[in-house]
This record gives C-alpha cells, structure tokens and sequence, in this order.
C-alpha cells in the first residue's frame, strides 16, 4: 500500500501532514471508542483493516499536554490512506492509546522503532538519543539547550524529552516566574524533581512548594496542577501504565 518512501520527518505537525497529503495520505482519521473513523466519507472503519506505515512525534512548544503523535495509516481492503493524530506522554488519551496498540499488531514490521529523535526545525541536529540499555542525560546542557532556543524566549516555557521508552518518559520542563501547567491527570505513577528555581505543586487534597533539590512522587489518575513561582527547571517522570 505505500508506494512512497516515506520521510522520518517532514518538520512540524502541520508541514508533516501536507507532506502526506502530497503522498496521497488525504484521508483525515479520527478515533471513536473501538473504531476508526473518516468523517470525509462519513464511514467507520475496524482497526483490523489498517496498518501503520510510518510514526512521527513531536515534543511541542509547550510542557508535555500538548505533544503529539502522528500515523501515516492504510488500508489495503478499502484503498485508503490517511493521517492520525494522538496524544503521548500525560496526554495520551487511554481508549486511544489502547485502540492505536491494536491498530499496531497487524503489521509490526511497518512501525518505527524510534531510538534516536528526529531533527525538528528547532532542533535541526537530531540523532539525541532517547532508549538504549544506558542512557547518558546531561541536564546543564539541556537546560542551557531550552534557554537558547526561540520558544524560550517567545513563550512562558520550553521542554524536551530525554528518555522514552515503552514503559517510562523522562521530560525535561523550564517554565517562566507565574508560568503554570493547568490541571491535568496521568495515565501512571509521575514525580517531579526541581532541578534549579522554585515551584507550587497542587493536587485537590494538598499543595506543597518545591526547590531545587526536592522531588515528589504522584499515584495515577490524580489530578493535579503546578505554578512556578520564579524562573524553574524540573525532571517530569512518567511511569507508563500499559494495563
């Protein structure tokens, strides 16, 4: 089904769907409950009939509720190509994440097996690498790394993954005095570790303040928020839950 070499990376989100639609990825594909489905040609479609041809990430400008995951999927039974779009990380949806598992099995030849990050027109080198069985994390670097570049400057915060693999995600996250993350839950257990400034923490039940050299650990499914109180650094870990 995919007659074109695909790109590992076309740029941003929105530069790598036109660069699939030019491919002949136009369908746009959505996930409802147990189904896929194509509101262009108002049809809902098995999972089973679809495979995966190419995965791309992308880490955002922001903290990690709003990175994303992009599939180039198709179908050979209903000749369809098309794009998908999902969270990972805190902002994976679960009955997504569980859908585009399934969606995975039928074709596990075809899905890339990231070890490396892709360049991306802010990070144009590339090649950092996120999973191996020893992965080296110099936090100075990155720090520095966030604090050089645009979206540092051109927002209230700035992050970037350092380790990912099927079962832990590793984000590093600077964010501006009175920068805040608004509340949210995780799909799995988190702590959060002050690398550099000053933080508020904040579940329904409990608020506490963090420094640097102080960390907290955050059960599943517990919504919860975080302000920081002046310029601030922190380790975001995500125990993945893959019940």
């Amino acid at each position: 089904m995919n007659e074109n070499k695909l790109n590992t990376s076309f740029g941003t989100l929105s530069e790598t769907i036109n660069g699939l639609i030019k491919l002949g990825y136009t369908h746009d594909f959505n996930i409802k409950q147990d189904c896929i489905i194509c509101h262009q040609t108002n049809t809902i479609l098995s999972p089973n009939d679809f495979q995966i041809d190419q995965v791309y990430r992308f880490e955002g400008d922001s903290d990690p509720e709003y990175q994303s995951v992009l599939y180039a999927i198709s179908s050979t039974k209903h000749n369809l190509k098309g794009t998908l779009v999902n969270g990972y990380g805190t902002s994976a949806d679960e009955a997504s994440s569980k859908l585009i598992e399934k969606l995975s099995t039928h074709h596990p030849e075809n899905i890339l097996k990231t070890k490396s990050n892709d360049a991306t027109p802010q990070r144009p080198d590339g090649e950092r690498i996120l999973n191996a069985s020893l992965v080296e994390m110099n936090l100075v670097h990155s720090i520095n790394q966030l604090k050089n570049e645009t979206t540092w400057t051109q927002s209230d915060r700035n992050s970037v993954t350092i380790f990912k693999s099927d079962t832990m995600r590793i984000v590093l996250i600077g964010l501006h005095e009175n920068a805040t993350l608004k509340p949210h839950k995780a799909n799995g257990v988190i702590s959060v570790q002050v690398l550099a400034g000053k933080i508020t923490f904040a579940t329904d039940q409990q608020s506490v303040q963090l420094e640097k050299g102080q960390m907290i650990a955050l059960q599943e499914n517990i919504v919860h928020s975080l302000k920081a109180l002046t310029e601030s650094f922190f380790l975001l870990t995500l125990a993945m839950n893959n019940k």
